[in-house]
């Protein structure tokens, strides 16, 4: 028998275990001692609601599946098709290939074959490396491909610091606005945060607010890092998702959609680029002709737990 997220890549390091699946090269568990830091998925269960996926070439949704890139018109599978959009990108699903796996990292990659909708072919990439600092994930597209191709990415891990729900834990967001989204959760606009229910640039606990909703304008470290951070105040716990400074987007979501999870954990979700970015261009990346400069992007971003 295989299991529904194939085979199962457990790490350990700096105090902390995880285990990546061959199904999307997707973060399964992440634990620091007895703590759970993301609300995964169990062995004998498929990812539900994108938890801990890698989401490339695009992450978030395209309008209708249909964009211009190169003069050309191209229309992508809708696979969410309540909302008529392609979703999340085309590696969520796919069977990653062990590249190298140790007792404190693992590297997988999927090579993604020009299809309709997307004809490009690009190397993906991820590797997962445990140390005293946590985990870090540097997610990597290669265009294999003789012309420039589109490109963005992000990841799907969910926060936790305990059995939840999450209106006691208090959420610190170095994000200065909010991307405004119509009934298909697509982008139609952007607002400061400043006196808004959206505006956690200082600890405060989450309430009752809802989120499923795009951030930016992420205040950063001197080394371009940006950092969220989850806290429960009655134990103390906290867990902190680090980006680097090639991901300026961060998507937040309480899951109040889905009666089943709602509000026990919160994904929060780095993103190079906003929702519909094939349209709209707002910080695509443009991946260079395969052998030329520019043809391959790496992103980092990572996860720790804080006392």
């Amino acid at each position: 028998m295989v299991a529904p997220s194939g085979e199962q890549f457990e790490i350990e390091g700096g105090g902390y275990r995880a285990v990546v699946t061959e199904s999307g090269g997707a973060l399964r568990e992440l634990t620091y001692g007895a703590r759970a830091l993301v609300d995964g998925f169990a062995e004998d269960e498929m990812s539900a609601g994108g938890r801990g996926q890698l989401l490339m070439p695009w992450p978030n949704r395209i309008r209708d599946g249909r964009y211009e890139f190169g003069g050309a018109e191209h229309q992508l599978a809708l696979t969410e098709p309540k909302r008529h959009n392609a979703s999340h990108g085309l590696a969520r699903w796919v069977a990653w290939t062990l590249e190298e796996h140790t007792p404190h990292s693992v590297s997988l990659q999927y090579r993604l074959m020009a299809q309709t909708g997307y004809p490009w072919t690009l190397d993906l990439h991820v590797v997962y490396d445990l140390s005293a600092d946590g985990l870090t994930v540097t997610q990597t597209a290669t265009n294999m491909s003789p012309a420039p191709a589109p490109y963005a990415c992000g990841a799907h891990p969910y926060l936790t610091v305990g059995p939840g729900p999450v209106d006691t834990w208090e959420l610190t967001l170095p994000a200065s606005t909010r991307s405004i989204t119509d009934d298909r959760l697509l982008p139609v606009g952007r607002e400061g945060v400043d006196g808004t229910p959206y505006d956690f640039r200082v600890p405060r606990p989450l309430g009752s607010t809802v989120l499923n909703n795009t951030f930016t304008d992420l205040a950063r470290d001197d080394d371009g890092t940006a950092t969220t951070v989850l806290r429960d105040p009655a134990t103390g716990h906290a867990v902190a998702l680090w980006v680097d400074e090639h991901v300026p987007w961060l998507l937040l979501y309480s899951a109040d959609d889905v009666a089943a999870t709602a509000r026990r954990s919160l994904a929060v979700e780095p993103m190079t680029a906003d929702a519909d970015a094939f349209r709209s261009g707002q910080d695509l990346v443009t991946l260079e002709p395969t052998g030329d400069v520019g043809d391959e992007l790496s992103v980092s971003w990572g996860i720790r737990a804080v006392d």
